[in-house]
């Protein structure tokens, strides 16, 4: 049962309950002042009665007066009593005279003398029973005699009949009652149905459902109630249908723009970030909800964007260059202030466009050139040079000859090598590149690359080591792996002191494999990691060009890293060397088998 049908009919129930108890005792009390009235007033004439039979009694013969009142009693099934003036039993009907103490002390008795008539119920130690007694002067005219007559009527019927009458009210009360409550709760059930109905329903629009809807059964109020209620329900789904729509719309729309949005309130809380906000910072962004922005927003530039837009409440265009983990990203940022109606400020809007790839192009084309030309310049400036010399006489002079022949070759080889290198980046970049997918077994190719760069470490005494933990096999382009650790190693043996370590890693996970090559050389600054990714960029520009690098080593790295969907990053602390780690998945999905 329902709290409100409770409350409704535990409150009917206890009312009837109190009614028909009351008139319960109403009713008992007026049967047993009924029984009582009805008991005196026959006790009252039986009196009489026998005081009247007595009247032509011989009461100087003991034993005719006792058989006479025994007679009466037995009739009219009472104790009679005759008691002297000064309290002695002249006759009794029911106990032995000579052991009966002085009655004038007994309370009727005592009545009687004071006011003409005695009558009380008491209980009779003489007869172990409680009786209504009445007593009456009696006056025997013939003799003279003066006494006082005691009727003594057993009360024991009076006490079954009040039980009885008590029995039958509490019975019938207590099926009153049932029936009462039951009728009632009926009723009552009829009656709170459609408002216990409604109750659901405005329960279930409250939590939102608003498909909810009751039944319209009476015209009455609470039929008109339902009738409103559903009403009230079709209205809010139709609002809410249209709501979601448009929400549904915006959010599609929000977190599938190229660009990363952020909103800040007024308190600096950010309240919304989208999902390419998360590319743009590689970053968990969804942790930011509901947090400070300068709590979570580590690039200083765009904090002192957004302090500037609540300062000053003004729209503000701005080109940033943010450090994401190893690289340098720029974006060409709007921001503008959120004004209410009231013109009060309620936030800032930030709308993050990703120019990397602009500038990376614009750069590129400046910076191609440049490079090219200088990288170019030196090799073609010496073998033009050394050329010229052995042209001019130096030839005749065989010492001579064979020395400048040998910087000739040497810097035909490292112009053949900067060429190989810008072709083949050209290709990783192309849009025809492909990699030839198998199960590749990481720890051959290892040694196969350490074969390959032993005699150029031994030549600085530096030490290759490896470690595998698992099979180490992964699925990728055996080649492109390759050349992927002759970069990453050559590159730890150029920039390695002689006596150093440089070692590799492999540690199997359950859906990766981790490669690390690490090495106690120089070290990169944590200004410089983000660029050493970038073409002809070097850390330190006479030794990587006096062995003979090219620049373009790690640009190759982090381009086939990619065709390969692996994850790079890089650690290094400058005096004490340098970790260089990939993520390979074990398995490559089929679109990393068509082509980058």
């Amino acid at each position: 049962m329902s709290s409100y049908k409770s409350r409704l009919i535990f409150p009917l129930a206890i009312i009837i309950l109190l009614v028909l108890a009351s008139l319960g005792v109403v009713l008992g009390s007026l049967f047993k002042e009924f029984y009582f009235d009805r008991m005196y007033d026959r006790v009252t004439k039986e009196t009489e009665l026998v005081a009247l039979t007595l009247e032509e009694a011989d009461f100087e013969n003991h034993s005719i007066i006792q058989n006479k009142i025994k007679e009466i009693a037995n009739k009219l099934d009472i104790r009679i009593t005759i008691i002297d003036l000064d309290g002695t039993v002249i006759a009794e009907t029911d106990a032995n005279i000579s052991t009966m103490e002085n009655h004038l002390n007994r309370p009727e008795i005592k009545q009687l003398i004071q006011e003409g008539i005695g009558q009380e119920i008491r209980y009779s130690h003489s007869v172990n029973r409680e009786l209504l007694y009445y007593a009456i002067p009696f006056n025997q005219e013939t003799t003279g005699l003066q006494a006082y007559l005691r009727i003594g009527m057993p009360v024991d019927q009076i006490s079954i009949i009040h039980q009885n009458i008590w029995t039958v009210i509490f019975v019938s009360f207590f099926i009153a009652f049932l029936v009462i409550v039951f009728l009632a709760t009926k009723v009552t059930n009829q009656m709170v149905a459609p408002i216990e109905d409604a109750r659901l329903v405005a329960n279930q629009l409250a939590r939102g459902n608003f498909s909810a809807r009751t039944f319209e059964v009476s015209h009455n109020e609470t039929g008109q109630l339902n009738r409103s209620l559903n009403v009230l329900a079709e209205n809010l789904q139709e609002i809410t249908n249209t709501y979601e729509i448009q929400k549904e719309r915006l959010e599609t729309l929000i977190e599938n723009m190229g660009s990363g949005l952020i909103l800040i309130n007024a308190k600096g809380d950010i309240t919304l970030v989208n999902r390419s906000c998360k590319d743009i910072f590689q970053e968990n962004t969804d942790a930011w909800l509901n947090q400070l922005y300068y709590e979570v927003i580590n690039h200083k530039d765009v904090i002192k964007l957004i302090q500037e837009i609540l300062l000053t409440e003004k729209r503000k265009r701005q080109h940033l260059s943010l450090p994401i983990k190893i690289e340098i990203r720029h974006f060409d940022v709007h921001g503008a202030p959120i004004i209410g109606n009231d013109l009060q400020l309620k936030g800032v809007v930030l709308v993050f466009h990703d120019i990397t790839e602009l500038k990376k192009l614009e750069q590129a084309r400046k910076d191609f050139v440049a490079n090219v030309s200088h990288e170019l310049k030196t090799p073609v400036t010496s073998l033009k040079g050394f050329t010229e010399t052995l042209l001019s006489g130096a030839m005749e002079d065989p010492e001579l000859r064979k020395r400048f022949l040998t910087i000739i070759a040497n810097e035909s080889e490292r112009l053949e090598s900067l060429i190989n290198d810008l072709l083949d980046l050209s290709r990783i970049e192309g849009s025809q590149f492909y990699l030839t997918i198998q199960d590749v077994n990481v720890e051959a190719i290892i040694d196969e690359v350490f074969m390959i760069l032993e005699e150029k470490a031994e030549l600085k005494e530096i030490t290759l080591s490896k470690r595998v933990e698992g099979n180490g096999i992964i699925s990728g382009d055996a080649n492109r792996i390759k050349q992927i650790l002759i970069n990453l190693i050559n590159n730890g043996i150029m920039y390695t002191p002689n006596g150093g370590d440089v070692s590799v890693i492999v540690k199997e996970h359950n859906k990766t494999v981790v490669l690390e090559v690490k090495d106690t050389g120089i070290g990169i600054s944590k200004k410089e990691i983000p660029r050493i990714f970038e073409r002809f960029y070097r850390v330190d520009r006479a030794r990587s060009r006096n062995s003979g690098g090219t620049g373009l080593g790690l640009a190759i790295v982090k381009h086939l890293a990619e065709a390969h969907k692996a994850t790079m990053s890089v650690e290094s602390e400058v005096g004490k060397g340098t970790t260089f780690r990939l993520v390979f998945s074990r398995v490559i999905t089929e679109n990393n088998e068509n082509g980058f």
